[in-house]
């Protein structure tokens, strides 16, 4: 599905725009995740992570002791 869908969704139609659109992103992903196991859902954010590394050209630093 794509956004638009999402944004049509009437637990959010009343919403400001720009809620609108951060909520209907999380719907989006809920269903993306929804049948994932534990492991498959942490590889789909790692990989969220390293596709906006590389579209916007930044750098994430974590805090390996804590992992």
């Amino acid at each position: 599905m794509n956004i638009d869908t999402y944004l049509n969704d009437p637990q959010i139609r009343k919403e400001p725009q720009s809620l609108k659109e951060v909520h209907a992103i999380r719907l989006m992903i809920n269903d993306e995740i929804k049948d994932m196991q534990p492991n498959e859902i942490g590889n789909y954010y790692r990989n969220a992570v390293i596709e906006a590394q590389k579209k916007f050209n930044f750098k994430v630093i974590a805090n390996t002791s804590e992992m």
